[in-house]
Formats: C-alpha cells, sequence, structure tokens
C-alpha cells in the first residue's frame, strides 16, 4: 500500500555514515522524537541526500537489529517477507517525493510495543547510510477517581487509582489552597497491553483540610487530569486523652533507649546494603524473564508462517533436520587435502584456474535437512582465492574446466575477492554487511527450496528454487593457496536409521569447532 508524504517534514538530524563505494550521502531523520497517541497513526520519515533509483535501491525501518524489519522496500517492490509479524498489515509506505530523496512510512493502529527506537536504512548501489529516530506512543488514560477506604491511623485513608497510561503518569495530591500533599504509598500495575494502572494513597489527618484532590500528568505532553474529594469533619476519628498520655510515655522511653538505637542503626545500615544487591539481582531475573517471554512470542509467530520469513536461522533449525555430513574422498580432486574424520579440506595448490572440488560423502532425495560449514576468514584478504559450497546433482560434470550453474545442475553459493555470488545462469552479485564465516545450508526437497544463511548474525543470503531430481550431493570447492573449508559435526554418533527415500544419516547438532581436525597427509585420488 503507497500513499503521498507530506511536505512538511519534522527537523532533521544529519548523520553521515561511510559507504563501501567511493561517494557518499548523507541520511537524516527527526531530531525531535515523534509523538503519537495510542491506536492513532505516526509517520516516520528519512531524507536522503541522494538522486533515488526506484528499481535499484533498497529502503529499510527496523527496530534495534537489522533483521527487526518494520517495512522493507527493494527491487522495485515491497518485501512482506522480511517483515515482522507484528507490523504485517501495519505499515504502508509514503514516497510520492522520493524522487526528491524523502520519504516515510505510516505505522496504523498504534500500540505501547511501538513505542521506542527505530532505524531508517537507504542502499542504493554499494553505498549505505542510516539515520536514527524515536517514536513516543502516549496514552493518557481514564481520569483519577479518588475513593474514601476508611479510617485509619487516627485519620481518613484515601485511595486514587487511573488506568489505560502509558507511560507511568505521575500523581500529585494536593489541599485546597494547592499546597502538595506526599502520598502514603504508590501502586503501578501493567496489563496485557502493557498499559498502567495507578493507585495512589493517603492517610489525610488534618480535619481543616477536609478538601483535597489527586492529579494525575502525562510528563511529556504535561497534560494532567483531577479528581476532587470533599470530606465532612465527623468522619475524622475522635482522640481520647489516654493516647495523649501514651504519646508522652513514649518519646520518654525513645530518649532511654536512643543508646540502643545507635547500635541497631549500623545493623540496619548493613540489612539496607544486603537489600539492595537482592533487589537488583531480583531486578535482573525479572528483565530477563521479560526477554525470554518476548522470544518466546515472536517465536511462535515465526514458526507459524516460517517458510516467508527468510530470517532466524536458528529457529528455522526447528523444521529440518540435521545432517551428518562428511566428505567423500574418492569424489576430491587430487591436489585437495581431506581430514581423516571428512569433516575439512584445505588446499595449498597455487594453481588459480582449477576447482578442486569434493562432495559430500552420502546424498538426498526428499525430505528438509542442514548441515553448516565454516570457511577460513583469511580467505577475505588474500587475492585470487575463491570457495564455493551448495548442493549439486549426482550426475553433474567435475571434470577439466566447468560451469558450476543452475543449468548445470548445480546450485551454489561463491565468494571471490570481496564478493559473494549466486551462481545462476546470470551470476548475481548479493550485497551482504559481513562476510559470511559460517553459513547454514537448508535444503527442502519437497518443496523445491535450498536457502543460505549467515550464521554469525542469522541473516538471510540467498534462496534457490528449481527441481531437485535425482540423487542430490553436498557441493565444495577450493580455488588458491590458504584456502580452507570445515564441516560443523553433529553429537553422538548416528541414532536414526536412513530411510528408504534418502541415503542420509540425521542426528542432533552439535556447536561448530572452529579448529580444524587433524589432516591426513596422503592426498586422496578421487
Amino acid at each position: 500500500m503507497v500513499h503521498s508524504l507530506p511536505r512538511a517534514l519534522f527537523p532533521i538530524l544529519l548523520l553521515q555514515v561511510p559507504m563501501w563505494g567511493s561517494d557518499s550521502f548523507e541520511v537524516s531523520g527527526p531530531s525531535e522524537p515523534i509523538v503519537a497517541m495510542l491506536g492513532t497513526e505516526a509517520v516516520l520519515p528519512c531524507y536522503v541526500t541522494a538522486t533515488v533509483d526506484m528499481k535499484n535501491v533498497e529502503l529499510r525501518w527496523f527496530r534495534s537489529q537489522y533483521l527487526e524489519a518494520v517495512y522493507v522496500y527493494q527491487d522495485g517492490m515491497e518485501q512482506a517477507a522480511e517483515q515482522l509479524v507484528d507490523y504485517k498489515g501495519r505499515v504502508e509506505l509514503l514516497k510520492d517525493y522520493i524522487s526528491e530523496g524523502r520519504v516515510a512510512v505510516r505505522i496504523h493502529n498504534l500500540r505501547v510495543s511501538d513505542n521506542g527506537m527505530y532505524r531508517c536504512f537507504f542502499k542504493q548501489n554499494d553505498n549505505f547510510g542510516e539515520a536514527t529516530l524515536e517514536l513516543k506512543v502516549i496514552s493518557l488514560g481514564s481520569g483519577p477517581r479518588i475513593i474514601m477506604v476508611g479510617p485509619e491511623d487516627e485519620g481518613i485513608k484515601l485511595s486514587c487509582t487511573g488506568k489505560g497510561w502509558f507511560p507511568q503518569p505521575e500523581v500529585q495530591w494536593k489541599d485546597e489552597n494547592g499546597e502538595k500533599i506526599p502520598s502514603l504509598s504508590e501502586q503501578e500495575t501493567q496489563d496485557d497491553d502493557g498499559l498502567f494502572q495507578m493507585d495512589a494513597f493517603l492517610i489525610l489527618r488534618d480535619r481543616t483540610k477536609g478538601k483535597v484532590s489527586c492529579s494525575m500528568k502525562n510528563s511529556f505532553l504535561l497534560q494532567e487530569q483531577t479528581d476532587t474529594i470533599s470530606i465532612p469533619e465527623p468522619f475524622f476519628p475522635r482522640t481520647s486523652p489516654w493516647k495523649a498520655a501514651f504519646v508522652v510515655t513514649f518519646l520518654m522511653l525513645v530518649v532511654c533507649l536512643s543508646a540502643a538505637v545507635f547500635f541497631a542503626w549500623r545493623e540496619k545500615q548493613e540489612k539496607k546494603k544486603s537489600k539492595k544487591v537482592r533487589d537488583a539481582k531480583q531486578k535482573e531475573v525479572t528483565e530477563k524473564e521479560v526477554i525470554k517471554k518476548e522470544l518466546e512470542r515472536r517465536k511462535n509467530l515465526y514458526l507459524l508462517d516460517w517458510r516467508k520469513a527468510k530470517l532466524y536461522a536458528d529457529w528455522r533449525k526447528e523444521k529440518f533436520e540435521a545432517a551428518d555430513v562428511s566428505l567423500d574422498p574418492i569424489t576430491a580432486h587430487p591436489k585437495l587435502k581431506i581430514s581423516e574424520n571428512g569433516r575439512h579440506a584445505s588446499l595449498e595448490e597455487e594453481d588459480y584456474e582449477t576447482k578442486f572440488s569434493v562432495l559430500g560423502h552420502d546424498y538426498f532425495t526428499t525430505g528438509k535437512y542442514y548441515w553448516e560449514v565454516e570457511v577460513n576468514k583469511e580467505t577475505e584478504m588474500k587475492s585470487g582465492t575463491r570457495w564455493a559450497l551448495g548442493i549439486c546433482s549426482a550426475t553433474v560434470e567435475r571434470k577439466g574446466w566447468f560451469a558450476e550453474s543452475t543449468d548445470k545442475d548445480f546450485w551454489v553459493l561463491a565468494y571471490k575477492e570481496g564478493i559473494v555470488m549466486a551462481l545462476t545462469t546470470k551470476p548475481e552479485s548479493l550485497p551482504l554487511r559481513h562476510y559470511p564465516e559460517r553459513i547454514g545450508i537448508f535444503l527442502d526437497l519437497k518443496n523445491g527450496d535450498v536457502s543460505f544463511y549467515n550464521m554469525m548474525d542469522g541473516s538471510h543470503i540467498y534462496s534457490f528454487s528449481g527441481n531437485f531430481h535425482g540423487n542430490i550431493h553436498p557441493y565444495f570447492s577450493l580455488q588458491g593457496v590458504g584456502t580452507s573449508m570445515s564441516i560443523c559435526s553433529t553429537s553422538g554418533q548416528n541414532e536414526n536409521v536412513p530411510s528408504s527415500s534418502s541415503g542420509m544419516s540425521v542426528t542432533q547438532p552439535r556447536n561448530c569447532d572452529t579448529d580444524a581436525p587433524e589432516e591426513t597427509n596422503t592426498l586422496l585420488s578421487p
């Protein structure tokens, strides 16, 4: 859904961001928070000092993490698959003035969870930049209501209650002359929608101040709501002479026990220190529980529609079986070094023309599997080195000089001289924010999909779709001195018997071992 962007934008905050390319531009956003009422809508603007090509631009609004996408526009259209579930159907792009570098998104039906920081990300060709925006969601809630609880401690106890506020309001009691009266205590609770209920209590003992008011004020908008109550004098409890005598006797006892109080004070200070430590620990536990519940909620939403959501690689694993992949020495190029356990390949050959490849020992014909591969990070710094990994058909030709492409039944990613490419019939260069030191391969044979993820940050790299027929093998190739790969192993022994439709054993995964296993000194023949 696309709508117009008003010409009058918010005051802007310029942010100069370094680019990958030689050129640079400025990305800006509002310098002041954007304020909107709960249930209404808010516009998050972004301004770019560059000529915008809508067919070759990426626009992204996200929260604290790049993958927490509020809205993504790329390849000339909205990319709904990357959008967080919370924002689906609530966000629209305003792009009437995008050719002038002015663009914004509008969030409808604002929720408490929308409150906080956002980032506007702009990318064109190899240059990108971003700016920070703040959205403050406000709810004034219902007006405070004063209730007379009853007599207590030689006075009248009053309560003041307000519901539906966000953030928490400031509560203030006042007498009929406008003098402030401190609360006896205050309590706040938060409902499932994140709105606050405030309860403030007061014991009124002065009979001359029978009329009091309670106000609740939003600290940002400085708007307040007030309720007033008048208490007739007969409602106040009467004092007895014996109580006055008791007070005098009590004060005398306090004087006599002052020495004992001094020693008790020391003990109290120690208890305060201990309480602060306990409170800090309790706060930390509470914050962790809140984060855990939020992650569980997002995970449950993700698993309901995981095929469309190209993010959260670790959660995606729950829909796939971990494949116990190892290298097949019989299919390896003679100059490749293969470790004894079949999980590490390296190359010390200076030939930069030949592709030194090897296949996985087992093959797939049906089902959903994933495995992870670590590539040597030193490859990123060496000129002329190259690696490729993915899947291929058992019938592919790998002798002499051969092309790795989808029309030859190869579905692989390749890296060379700082560029990651998807080797389709026309290779596609893939813009990545970080070098993919560890890559996860997710193979769905039934639905004809193989997806690649950067397991260092969980981001999606690329997905191939096609008709995977026959026996499908994991595929690996290296070029250049010092290039190497390690397959992340699985824990324990093979516990599941291979099914009749697959030649692959499946076990539970464990973390990758960053140290390569000991290699054999013998060069294995193909």
